[in-house]
């Protein structure tokens, strides 16, 4: 559903950072929605996400779970 919505919100501002948006194992399955085969990768690169054949490097250690961020319970 979030891919969906972050493919939806192409031209908002401000801008969504929609390249942050990987599937539960850290793969850039949304990859085709940024026109260059390698766009996305290039913007996780650019913030500083290790990114290696198209996954998130220590992708554990860097997801954000809601849950645990924002307290909920």
């Amino acid at each position: 559903m979030v891919g969906w919505a972050m493919n939806a919100a192409h031209g908002v501002k401000p801008p969504v950072p929609a390249q942050r948006v990987v599937n539960r194992n850290g793969l850039l399955s949304g990859k085709h929605h940024f026109g260059e085969v390698d766009a996305m990768e290039k913007m996780l690169k650019k913030e500083g996400v290790e990114v290696k054949n198209d996954q998130v490097v220590r992708f554990k250690e860097l997801f954000w779970d809601p849950m645990i961020e924002l307290d909920v319970k």
